[in-house]
């Protein structure tokens, strides 16, 4: 039995398991008779495997995440210049549920790879080259809290007793000495705008954009309607501004089934999970025949989609059913944002106001 592959991306340690994990082995896909004829353990560690092979099966390669990575790309290709200049960010803006931290995770790694290839796991000076550092913020993110979530995650000795300038300066002293390249800060949402804290540390991301010499990738929830990019100001004030002509948003958007690159994409999402699916009874084309369902009870967003497969595999596997079936998957509740939407778009499917046929 497998054991749980627990760690945190926001430790170096954990960082590098991530990067440097080999492709997970796919379960070998058994009959029913084979199944059937396991013993007892071996018939829990099979369905164990599969359980955890559903839940990791790897990235779909969908556009939105495709045309993401490729303006990260540039972004951070171009963000060459010499120390004394200020580099560009960019920040991932879209709504819970569309696979952005994911997006931001998934660019970093590739970029960590590429860099250690190239350079080695050792600086000229001899220290641990970490290409990439990523930090989560929370909800009561301060000056100092920030400084002390990137000194932890080099694992710098000196983040208990440090006041906020101090951690500031070894922040700086652990970029510097390990070659830091690329700098992800997930959930910046979290930053109240509104509150005396909350500008504090809006102000204090840009000065780590200045003097750490990394290009970063902001990831959240909603940050234009925030006024995120506006920095708090209204009136004339927002001119004063700086966020928005230094940072370059980028969306991710939902599936759609209003045009035919949308339905497209979307039944292509599908044949692509459906492949990856262990199930003794489940045939090509059983999930793209359930398109609009799915659809239906996802809206579109790749986060819930993916959960409803995870579980649908759960319960096929320990009901017997061994297929995602309507019937089945039926049986399994979602998040509430996509409970609630479920009844105007299948009112929408029913009149044929939407499609997904070609």
């Amino acid at each position: 039995m497998r054991q749980p592959n627990l760690f945190s991306l926001s430790r170096k340690e954990g960082w590098r398991r991530f990067v440097d994990a080999p492709p997970r082995r796919r379960p070998e896909p058994l009959t029913r008779a084979r199944i059937a004829a396991l013993s007892a353990e071996a018939a829990e560690d099979y369905n164990d495997s599969r359980d955890d092979w559903h839940a990791n099966f790897g990235v779909v390669q969908t556009p939105q995440l495709a045309a993401v990575h490729a303006e990260l790309e540039q972004i951070v290709a171009s963000n060459r210049q010499d120390g004394d200049r200020i580099r560009s960010a960019a920040v991932i803006d879209a709504l819970p549920g569309l696979g952005k931290t994911t997006t931001a995770n998934l660019y970093g790694r590739d970029f960590d790879r590429k860099q250690m290839r190239r350079l080695g796991p050792v600086t000229e000076a001899g220290h641990e080259r970490i290409p990439v550092f990523r930090v989560g913020l929370t909800s009561n993110t301060t000056l100092r809290t920030l400084n002390r979530m990137i000194c932890e995650f080099y694992g710098h000795p000196a983040t208990n007793r440090a006041n906020a300038a101090t951690l500031a300066s070894h922040a700086l002293d652990c970029v510097l000495s390990c070659e830091t390249q690329l700098g992800i800060i997930d959930d910046v949402h979290f930053i109240d705008l509104d509150r005396r804290d909350g500008l504090a540390v809006s102000n204090h991301l840009k000065w780590l954009a200045n003097e750490l010499p990394v290009t970063f990738v902001y990831v959240g929830v909603g940050l234009a309607e925030r006024r995120f990019f506006a920095d708090g100001l209204t009136g004339k004030n927002v001119v004063l501004a700086q966020t928005a002509r230094r940072w370059t948003r980028l969306e991710v958007a939902s599936f759609r089934l209003d045009t035919d690159q949308g339905r497209r994409h979307w039944r292509s999402l599908i044949k692509a999970t459906e492949r990856q699916l262990v199930l003794a009874d489940h045939q090509p084309g059983m999930l793209v025949d359930l398109a609009a369902y799915l659809f239906e009870r996802t809206t579109g967003h790749i986060g819930s989609y993916f959960t409803l497969l995870m579980r649908g595999c759960y319960r096929a596997i320990r009901t017997g059913t061994e297929a995602l079936t309507r019937d089945l998957l039926d049986g399994i509740r979602l998040d509430e944002a996509s409970e609630q939407a479920r009844k105007q778009l299948t009112a929408a499917l029913a009149h044929g106001h939407l499609t997904v046929k070609m």
